[in-house]
């Protein structure tokens, strides 16, 4: 396999076409803007600067009306206009937890639905992300992972739910000015639905607008990128993106892994860690995160803590312990508080950080592994869930 090669997934069908129309500038790199400008006819000499403005006008001031661009002629905005588009999807509702999280639901092209999280926090705001619609990978403990693969988003679609928090924030900076004070969303996390690495080059292209100096600004450790473990792609994620990276991991043998993240029957703990060992990324100042879900009686006891820390040894790692949230249906249990804090305390013994990840936004089912559209929810008995995942 080459080093650019896509990963096939495991899916009969995955519609690809998406509706015609005129080209989106959003979502776009830069490279492809300029294409697109040279194709609309503007000579080559003249299109990198036309790049420039365009993307500060999008990426720097949040505008998506070409007639608003005034530092291009009447014109020159008109052609714009008239060639291309500036389309975010659109957010059907917009609800708030009683935490200060809010979730949106966003209608993309073909009427399908993703959602998009924003969680505040004292230090830094962080908006969880989806990279497609649906999940590939049925992780028997994730709510989003019972709805099945539609389609992979665009980069405009990725991008776009970054634009559209900041909208609904109200943190475009106004015009003339520069931003001022902390950000109000400061970190991005691909979190959401889908598996980011089985969306790479979306995903890839989404995250460098997100950091490009001109426009948003955000840093690359200010981007986590989780994965269930596609293994040949890890080591392009630091190459080509260079974002911190998260594990989502939840077992410490390959029997009870398997049941809980399937994709580990094609890439097992073994080669999963190898990949992690060998992340160009890691350091101590850049650690890997290893999420692990606190399931009740399947993978939280003393001697799972013990076997975790003997399975990451030499690797720079964080351990985020995440209290299971349970979703109508779920076939397991969340740990108890005392067993949470008894394996922390392992962990923490062993001379890892090992926070235990606070559960924000459960009231309107915007916490970790709830992530589902409401309209396309599937009605399923605990028991049909419980049989599926094996237990």
């Amino acid at each position: 396999m080459t080093a650019n090669a896509p990963i096939t997934q495991d899916v009969k069908t995955f519609p690809r076409k998406l509706p015609d129309g005129p080209p989106n500038l959003i979502g776009m790199t830069r490279e492809a803007m300029r294409d697109a400008l040279i194709g609309a006819g503007i000579p080559e000499k003249q299109a990198k600067m036309r790049v420039g403005q365009i993307w500060q006008w999008i990426y720097h001031w949040g505008v998506r009306d070409f007639a608003a661009m005034t530092n291009l002629s009447k014109d020159y905005r008109a052609m714009l206009a008239e060639t291309f588009t500036l389309d975010v999807p659109e957010v059907v509702t917009r609800q708030v937890s009683e935490d200060g999280t809010r979730k949106y639901l966003v209608r993309i092209a073909g009427g399908h639905e993703v959602e998009v999280v924003y969680i505040p926090e004292t230090d830094r705001g962080t908006l969880c992300i989806s990279s497609q619609v649906g999940c590939t990978l049925t992780c028997s403990f994730c709510h989003t992972g019972t709805q099945k693969l539609v389609r992979n988003l665009t980069a405009a679609e990725i991008i776009s739910q970054l634009l559209i928090a900041r909208d609904d924030l109200e943190e475009w900076p106004a015009l003339g000015t520069r931003p001022e004070g902390p950000r109000l969303l400061s970190n991005i996390v691909l979190m959401g639905m889908g598996e980011p690495l089985y969306n790479f080059e979306n995903v890839r292209d989404a995250m460098k607008i997100a950091m490009d100096a001109e426009g948003i600004q955000l840093s690359r450790r200010r981007i986590t990128l989780s994965t269930s473990g596609v293994v040949p792609e890890i080591a392009r994620t630091a190459e080509e993106i260079g974002c911190q990276l998260a594990v989502s991991f939840h077992a410490t043998t390959d029997p009870v892994r398997d049941m809980l993240v399937p994709i580990n029957k094609r890439w097992p703990l073994a080669q999963l860690l190898e990949a992690l060992r060998a992340y160009p990324k890691v350091s101590n100042s850049e650690r890997i995160t290893f999420e692990y879900v606190m399931l009740d009686g399947v993978n939280d006891s003393d001697a799972d803590a013990h076997r975790l820390i003997k399975l990451i040894e030499g690797i720079p790692a964080k351990i985020n312990l995440i209290p299971f949230n349970e979703w109508p249906g779920a076939p397991y249990k969340r740990s108890s508080n005392n067993r949470i804090r008894a394996f922390a305390d392992i962990i923490h013994n062993a001379g890892y950080s090992s926070p235990v990840r606070k559960p924000r936004g459960e009231d309107i089912m915007a916490a970790c592994g709830q992530l589902k559209s409401a309209t396309e929810r599937a009605r399923k008995s605990r028991a049909q869930i419980a049989q599926e995942a094996g237990l």
